[in-house]
This record gives structure tokens, C-alpha cells and sequence, in this order.
């Protein structure tokens, strides 16, 4: 009974506030197919095949001024032969001098440029979808969106966003062009079909959502209209408008990319040299329009973006996100827990090993995709044993499925992930987490979502179980959410990640977002409270963290937050952060917490986020600094400085990790990147450069150049390799 009550003291209010519905009616059009498709160069108005599809309606304010028309005219036109979609954008701007393109590179960010982006939820629903967009110099931008782009804020006294939701890294093959007139400028997009996965069959409907943005005035207009909070965006599908009557059949796609490479290292601590020559290939095959079988051998991820180096401040583990692409496809599919916090399957455990070595992998395959409302996810993977780290041979193998209900923002699914050790003796060597989970969508405003999780460990045999619930609103201008984890002292997800083990967390946030009127400087204000505490099994408290805050957002892109942090800190057993010794002890402290963000649209923009305040019985000061200029459309460079100053009663720490982003962009598919950084904890320096020529998503010619140096007699240092990779498509079922 007393359960009962709890639950509806927990429901009531997000049932309560999701109750009615004022949004307008969401716009539709219908599907038209073309004997044959537009030529791709940007000149929409100009191209006869186009004057035969009609302009879509215009387009809604979300910001500045909420609700009203777009400060400019917008025509946009969709339509399909029978292996293409296509999509035809005329951006009109009473100034075309005045375009901002920030950023050339593949996946930049869009928020800062003039641009156009839309999104598709194939199988309407209302959840996932696949997004594409470009700016006035025909850059590409695609992604993968699961759960409407929601993932988890990460609960990191380090780090701050979302994880999860978004997966950037997700290269289809498609085509943009564009083009700059007098008027404006226009934009073509051709997506075949088999790059995107969809039902075949007739009258089918797909959601459907536009966004433009206009740089002058910091504008962002949609084509189906978004509530006036910064939250909504076009990744809400739920939220999108319907393209009705679509009729298409499977394209069928089969296609093969081997890659070879040379590799050649200079180890000056060892005093060797290395030259290796190493080759593999993937195949990609649609079984059907929804379902796709990945196979790969002797998977290399040479090109792969390196992590951001870190320093653990805390007593908890740090996060690394998966850059690799082969396991970026698809990724939200396998995903069950709370991303960047409690992970059921994370990808970073196959073919990485715990201090960041590379752990080759011989082999494997992938099926993942739709059957009707139902998603389906298959994994295998065999890793090589590695004996200078003592990693044994491993089998990694995952099954996910995950039913959508129809016209509704609910879903059901299951996840089985294992380990085995491959080998003699090895019977007893393996790791098995099984886990339920689901989402009830409450209307378009409510959401309760949870997972229930056992684990299965030769030694462990209880309190071995894992579970969260959680439910939120978002409308109205305002968000709030509340939420429930549990993980017990004996839950081991050898194949997932885990921020700390064993905790209680209760979890809230009360979110209001206060729009002025078009008359004052200030656009917005967002005053909120978010709290989480971690309790042990006993009945202790672990950590608390209580954030007082205000965000203000000027029309000019300015904005300031102003916070403080109120934290309890229940410290059991001795730990270090570098050569400090935290002791045991209760540790209360405050902290301010001040963001400052110049408009990211300006050739010069810089952001910092502060904290101030008492830090485990000392004094921390910590700056998380980042410089963005950008000179013109190609050249690109941030500097970044993410310092720590701990005055603690066991002495001092001055942690700086500095670096610089560096990149040129030739043309859409030619770059050169650098990553430069030095941490002085470690005293490690480190270059990651690449020069890419890309022929299609996920080939060409990859020269990556890497240089780590550490001068530190204990961990002498001094390492620098280069790598030449050629992968080419073959696409056969062209």
C-alpha cells in the first residue's frame, strides 16, 4: 500500500500537467513522385523539374519573437523518384553579404550559421529520426536522433551537457549543393534512399520538420511551429508535421569497403622503430528497407577523433564518449540506462582496454533496424588477447529489442549483454547483464521512463540489481523532472560503464523559462533548481549537490548564468586527487557557479564556466576557458584552458590541461584538423593531426599523424607514428 501511495505521489503531478493540449495543428503536405530527379547544383529556381512541386508553407518564429513569420521568405520544396528524396531550399535574405559560415567541416555546428536543416522520422514514431542540414557553402550535416534528441545531463562536478540522444557521428552518403544569388542563397539536397532506413509499402506517413536559421538577427523559424522555450527543437518529432502518402519500395543496398594501411612509429624511450602494413574490410547489406546487416574484419579506427584529456578531481570515474564509427551507427538503439552515469552496454569495453591501450579486434557483425514498430539490435564481436597488458581473448555479444507503440511517445524493450573469455580454463571467466525497460509518453508534454537490471558475476550472488525511474514535463515554459536510482553493491556491468558504484539517488529540477517581449534587450530569463544526493545502502550520505541558478539570454547572443552550489561530501576512506590526500571526514561547502557565453555567430566569441567556492575542506578555483575565432569560412582554431587551483589542508594542486583545436577546410570533403593539448598533473603533451580526403561517408584517404611526449623520468615518454589509410566503397547494388 505504502508503495502505491508513493507511486501516486510520484505520477500525479506529471499526469496532472499534461492534461489539455494548446498546441496549434501540425501542418502536412503530400508525397509526389518524380520520373526523374532535379539536377543537383543549387539553382532551384531555375530547374523546370521543380516548378511541377509546390512551396511548402512559411516558416514560425521560435526565437526571438516566438510565434510570429519568419523575418524572411522561405520556399521550400520535397520530392521523391524512386531512389531518391529530394529537397529543394530558397533561403531569401535582404542581405547576402552578410551570410555567416562558420565552420566547412563535415558535422560542424549549425546554431552559429546561416542554414537549413530538416528532419524525417520515417516510421513516424515520434521518437527517432534522421536529421540533415548544410549552409550557404554546402557543408554537410547529418545525424542519427534517438529518444527526440534527449540523453542525460551529465551528473559530473567536471563536466556539464547532455550525453546521449544525438549521434553526430552517424555519415550517410548523400549529396548538397548550393548556390548564392542576389536574393539569398538556395540549397539542394539528394538523399538515396538506401542511406536512410524506412517501411516500404503504400500511403505510409513520415514526420517531417524544417528549421532555418538566420545569423543577422539571431532567428530561429520552423516550418511546424515550436513552443517558446529553448528546450524545443527540431528534434522533437513528436512535434513534427506529417509528409502523407508515401509510397516506396527497398533500393537495396550491398556494399563492400575494404581499407589498407601503413603504419610507421618511432619510439625514442625504447630506442625502436616500427613499419606495419595492415589491411580489413566491412560489408554493409540491407535485408530489407528497416533491417541491416554490418559484418567487419580486423576493424581499424586509425582515423578516429582522440579523447580530450582529463583530470580526475573526484573519487569517481571520468567519461570518455565512443568516437569509434563503427559502433556510432546505431548507437541509441543498444542504448539502455542513464547515458554518461549507467550505461547497461558501452561500446568503449570492446577493443579498449581499462587504461586506454588498443585491444585489436579480430571480428564481428552487426543487425539493426526495424521490423514494423519494433526495433532490433544484434551484436558480436571477438577481441585478441594482448599480452604485454594481460588482456585475454574475449567474445562480446549484445541483443537489444524495443517496441514502439504506435502514434504514441511509448515504448517497451529488453537488452542482453555478455562477456565471455575465449580459451582454456575460461568457463568461469564471463559477465551477463539483462535489463527491462520503457517509456509512457503522457500526450505531447509528459513522459515517465525506467529500466530494471540484473547482473550476473562468478563470486557476486546478491544485490546484484540495478533500476531508475524517472518522470518529466516540458511545456509551457516550463520543465521540471524527477527521478529514482538505484544500483546495488553487487551490480557489475563488466560491458557498461558505471560514473560509482552502489547508490541511492533521488534527483529533481524545477525549470521556468521567462520570454520577454520584442521591445527589451533581454530575450529570456530561465531561473531553476536542481538537486541530486547519493545515499550508500546503509542508510549514509554519499554526496549531495543542490544548484541554485538563473540564466540570462540577451538577443544579441550574450548570455550570463549565475549559480550557486550548495554540496555535501561524506568522504569514508582515504583517496587522491593527483598527490593530495582527501581524509576522511563530512565536508559542507558553497560554491559559486558563473557561465559566460559572447555570441558564438561573431568572427571572435569566447565562453568560460567558474566555480568558486569551498572544495573538500579547502578552497578550489576552477576555470573551464575556451577562445573560438574564426577568420573566414575555412580556417577554424579555439584555444582552451581548463584549469584547477585546489588550496586544500593537505596542500596544493594547480591542474591545467591546455590546447588548441586547429582546422582548414579546403572544401566540404578535403580538411586538415590538429589537436594539440598538455596536461602539467601528468606533464603529458600530445598532437593528433589528420589530413582527410573524403570519397564517400566513412572512405578516402586518412593521413593521421600522432606525438606523445611525457619528460617525466619515472614514465620516460617520447613516442610519434604515422598512419596512411585508403578505404574505398564499393557500392554493387548501385
Amino acid at each position: 500500500m505504502m508503495i502505491c501511495r508513493l507511486l501516486i505521489i510520484f505520477f500525479l503531478p506529471f499526469i496532472v500537467f499534461s492534461q489539455g493540449n494548446n498546441l496549434k495543428e501540425r501542418p502536412s503536405f503530400e508525397y509526389i513522385q518524380l520520373e526523374s530527379g532535379p539536377v543537383v547544383d543549387g539553382d532551384v529556381l531555375n530547374d523546370k523539374i521543380w516548378d511541377g512541386v509546390s512551396n511548402l508553407s512559411e516558416m514560425i518564429q521560435s526565437k526571438p519573437s516566438n510565434g510570429e513569420k519568419s523575418s524572411e521568405k522561405t520556399q521550400i520544396k520535397v520530392a521523391f523518384s524512386s531512389s531518391v528524396m529530394y529537397v529543394g531550399v530558397m533561403c531569401y535574405d535582404s542581405d547576402p553579404n552578410s551570410l555567416v559560415v562558420s565552420d566547412s567541416r563535415r558535422d560542424a555546428s549549425l546554431d552559429d550559421d546561416d542554414s537549413f536543416l530538416f528532419i524525417i522520422d520515417t516510421y513516424n514514431d515520434q521518437q527517432n529520426g534522421f536529421l540533415f542540414g548544410t549552409n550557404s557553402a554546402g557543408m554537410q550535416y547529418d545525424a542519427q536522433i534517438d529518444n527526440e534528441g534527449e540523453g542525460n545531463r551529465s551528473s559530473s562536478r567536471q563536466q556539464s551537457g547532455v550525453i546521449g540522444g544525438t549521434n553526430l557521428n552517424w555519415d550517410a552518403t548523400w549529396v548538397v549543393e548550393t548556390k548564392i544569388t542576389d536574393e539569398g542563397w538556395s540549397a539542394e539536397f539528394a538523399i538515396p534512399l538506401k542511406s536512410i532506413r524506412f517501411g516500404s509499402g503504400l500511403n505510409k506517413t513520415w514526420g517531417i520538420n524544417f528549421q532555418r536559421n538566420i545569423s543577422k538577427t539571431n532567428e530561429v523559424s520552423y516550418w511546424a511551429s515550436m513552443p517558446a522555450d529553448y528546450n524545443f527543437n527540431i528534434k522533437r518529432v513528436s512535434l513534427a508535421g506529417k509528409l502523407n502518402g508515401v509510397s516506396l519500395k527497398s533500393p537495396g543496398n550491398l556494399k563492400f569497403l575494404p581499407y589498407a594501411l601503413v603504419k610507421a612509429s618511432h619510439n625514442k624511450a625504447f630506442k625502436n622503430n616500427k613499419f606495419n602494413q595492415d589491411y580489413g574490410a566491412d560489408l554493409k547489406y540491407s535485408i530489407t528497407s528497416g533491417l541491416t546487416l554490418d559484418l567487419t574484419y580486423n576493424t581499424d579506427f586509425a582515423q578516429a577523433e582522440v579523447d580530450k584529456q582529463q583530470v580526475n578531481l573526484d573519487r569517481f570515474n571520468l567519461f570518455y564518449p565512443e568516437k569509434r564509427a563503427f559502433f556510432l551507427e546505431n548507437a541509441g538503439q543498444f542504448s539502455v540506462g542513464s547515458p554518461g552515469e549507467v550505461d547497461l552496454f558501452f561500446s568503449r569495453r570492446i577493443g579498449i582496454s581499462g587504461n586506454g591501450s588498443i585491444v585489436p579486434i579480430i571480428g564481428g557483425g552487426r543487425l539493426s533496424g526495424k521490423v514494423g514498430n519494433t526495433n532490433i539490435g544484434l551484436l558480436s564481436m571477438v577481441t585478441d588477447d594482448v599480452d604485454e597488458i594481460s588482456v585475454k581473448k574475449n567474445s562480446f555479444n549484445v541483443a537489444r529489442i524495443n517496441h514502439n507503440f504506435e502514434n504514441t511517445r511509448s515504448s517497451i524493450g529488453g537488452i542482453y549483454v555478455s562477456r565471455d573469455r575465449i580459451g582454456l580454463n575460461s568457463v568461469s571467466d564471463y559477465n551477463r547483464v539483462v535489463a527491462v525497460d520503457g517509456v509512457w509518453g503522457i500526450g505531447k508534454k509528459a513522459k515517465v521512463s525506467g529500466f530494471l537490471s540484473k547482473s550476473y558475476t562468478p563470486g557476486i550472488e546478491e544485490d546484484d540489481h540495478a533500476f531508475r525511474l524517472a518522470a518529466n514535463y516540458d511545456w509551457n515554459l516550463w520543465r521540471l523532472l524527477a527521478s529514482y536510482t538505484e544500483i546495488g553493491e553487487g551490480f557489475n556491468p563488466e560491458v557498461g560503464y558505471l560514473e560509482r558504484n552502489s547508490f541511492k539517488k533521488p534527483q529533481f529540477m524545477i525549470w521556468k523559462t521567462i520570454r520577454f517581449d520584442d521591445s527589451r534587450k533581454l530575450l529570456e530569463v530561465r531561473p531553476h533548481i536542481y538537486s541530486r544526493t547519493y545515499w550508500d545502502f546503509t542508510g549514509k550520505l554519499v554526496s549531495s549537490w543542490l544548484h541554485v541558478d538563473n540564466h540570462w539570454a540577451w538577443r544579441n547572443g550574450l548570455e550570463i548564468h549565475t549559480g550557486v552550489n550548495f554540496t555535501r561530501e561524506w568522504v569514508f576512506n582515504d583517496f587522491n586527487i593527483s598527490d593530495l590526500t582527501i581524509n576522511p571526514s563530512k565536508y559542507n561547502h558553497a560554491e559559486a557557479q558563473i557561465v559566460f557565453i559572447t555570441n558564438p555567430n561573431k568572427k571572435l566569441s569566447f565562453n568560460n564556466r567558474s566555480f568558486i567556492g569551498g572544495y573538500f575542506g579547502g578552497y578550489r578555483v576552477s576555470n573551464n576557458l575556451s577562445f573560438n575565432i574564426r577568420p573566414g569560412d575555412k580556417f577554424n582554431t579555439s584555444i582552451f584552458i581548463n584549469s584547477n587551483n585546489l588550496r586544500l589542508n593537505n596542500g596544493e594542486l594547480d591542474a591545467v590541461i591546455s590546447g588548441l583545436n586547429l582546422s582548414y577546410s579546403f572544401n566540404p570533403k578535403m580538411f586538415i584538423q590538429s589537436l594539440i593539448q598538455y596536461n602539467n598533473v601528468t606533464n603529458l603533451f600530445s598532437v593528433n593531426a589528420r589530413y582527410g580526403l573524403i570519397r564517400d561517408a566513412n572512405s578516402g584517404l586518412y593521413v593521421v599523424l600522432n606525438i606523445v611526449k611525457d619528460d617525466d623520468i619515472s614514465d620516460y615518454t617520447n613516442y610519434q607514428q604515422i598512419t596512411i589509410k585508403y578505404t574505398h566503397t564499393f557500392d554493387i547494388l548501385r
